[in-house]
């Protein structure tokens, strides 16, 4: 079981019990019930730290859509960070948390007029702008304000990341960015344009990415890019290279480092005089969390074993819609002896599965499982499908925990609806 500190080494056995930091994980899922998800506070700071030593001189701005906790957000802002955000509301919980709006970037393709106006007042450092449209649009609603829009444009570098497509954005036939190849124009177009100020180039091509080639490939293609706006007199401030690199799902796979990645582009970027902007999210949360979920029955069927647990696909979707891998372990190991089995959530669908064929200890009922690696794209992607109850969220900080988000009863959930 010692697999699960190649994960995150504050989780570990202790006595024959799950620990998360200095907290037993048993005693949160009795106190607040499953399904549930549980955060280590430390880890998220040390994996911001990891970025920071790597890129000292860089505006870290954590990817708010992995984990838009507030207690989450503020824990990155607390160590530095900025914020990534695509949408009114991760700006809103950003502010909420004490991000400083001038250190937080606005990407995505279909940003609403009510989301540019808002960001606009606010006051943020800049918007990461995916199409000529858009830019006519920020134009014209900086212009009713009597305001300028600090604006950087999404390039498409068309690099293959090689992840799930997905999650792979940064491919010619990707709904994001714009065509490198046409960047030039598009950036004299923007600089003519009088409320908009052209400040910066930005890149993301994908997530989950486990191979830094692909990052190298990108950036070598957008310093090009810098270079030659330089030569037309497009003063670019911030060159901003996005996020997306991956960790580990199961115990054998490798994961690339902040470090491993700044060697990777150093060449690219010695030379430039652009503050360097970067947007890490899967890579500072994914392996904080855990998602623990209960055992309500085992099911053997002819050559195939189900164990049915209270959290599925309304809780944790990535397994059915990804096919993703997450690893799962029992919170109190009794040394039963495995099966193969599909764990398998309450929802009614056949698409509703944690894990497909794994080899677990064979559990009993009432037994807990965690599954790890949970902390980016997990309750962010849960829904109310069915009706269950979306689950707590705890943060654990050395011996101590809170509730950062309690779970709803049915009266809070009727209560969403309009009368």
């Amino acid at each position: 079981m010692e697999e699960i500190k190649a994960f995150n080494h504050y989780l570990e056995y202790i006595g024959g019990e799950l620990y998360i930091e200095g907290v037993p994980v048993r005693e949160l899922a009795v106190k607040y019930g499953t399904p549930l998800y549980i955060y280590s506070a430390n880890y998220i700071r040390e994996r911001v730290d990891l970025y920071k030593n790597a890129f000292p001189e860089a505006l870290i701005c954590y990817a708010v859509k992995a984990n838009f906790n507030p207690e989450i957000i503020k824990i990155a802002g607390e160590k530095g960070c900025g914020a990534d955000i695509v949408s009114g509301g991760e700006l809103f919980f950003s502010l909420r948390a004490g991000i400083d709006p001038k250190r937080i970037v606005y990407s995505g393709v279909g940003k609403t007029s009510e989301e540019i106006s808002y960001a606009l007042d606010t006051g943020i450092l800049m918007f990461n702008v995916e199409s000529r449209m858009e830019l006519d649009v920020i134009n014209g609603i900086a212009k009713s304000k009597g305001k300028k829009a600090p604006v950087s444009l999404r390039v498409n570098p068309d690099v293959d990341p090689k992840t799930h497509p997905y999650i792979a954005t940064g491919m010619k036939e990707s709904k994001f960015g714009i065509d490198i190849k046409r960047a030039l124009d598009e950036y004299k177009y923007a600089s003519s344009l009088s409320n908009i100020e052209v400040i910066g180039i930005h890149c993301h091509i994908g997530s989950q990415i486990t191979e830094i080639s692909p990052f190298s490939e990108a950036v070598e293609r957008v310093i090009d890019l810098y270079h030659n706006l330089l030569n037309e007199g497009i003063e670019i401030r911030y060159v901003d290279i996005g996020g997306g690199l991956g960790i580990r799902y199961k115990p054998e796979d490798t994961e690339p480092s902040p470090l491993d990645l700044y060697e990777a582009i150093k060449p690219y970027i010695s030379d430039i005089k652009a503050k360097l902007i970067i947007e890490p999210g899967r890579s500072v949360v994914g392996n904080a969390g855990i998602f623990v979920t209960e055992v309500q029955f085992i099911k053997k069927k002819e050559g195939k074993n189900f164990i049915i647990v209270d959290g599925g696909m309304n809780d944790l979707i990535r397994p059915s819609i990804y096919g993703a891998y997450h690893h799962i372990v029992p919170v109190t190991p009794k040394g039963n002896k495995k099966i193969k089995a599909d764990i398998v959530g309450p929802i009614c669908e056949t698409g509703d599965f944690l894990a497909k064929d794994r080899e677990i200890e064979e559990p009993e009922r009432g037994d807990l499982l965690a599954v790890l690696s949970a902390g980016a794209y997990g309750y962010v992607m849960s829904s109310y499908y069915n009706l269950r109850k979306r689950p707590a969220e705890i943060l654990v900080d050395g011996e101590s925990y809170r509730c950062i988000r309690k779970r709803q009863d049915y009266d809070d959930m009727y209560e969403l609806h309009c009368k």
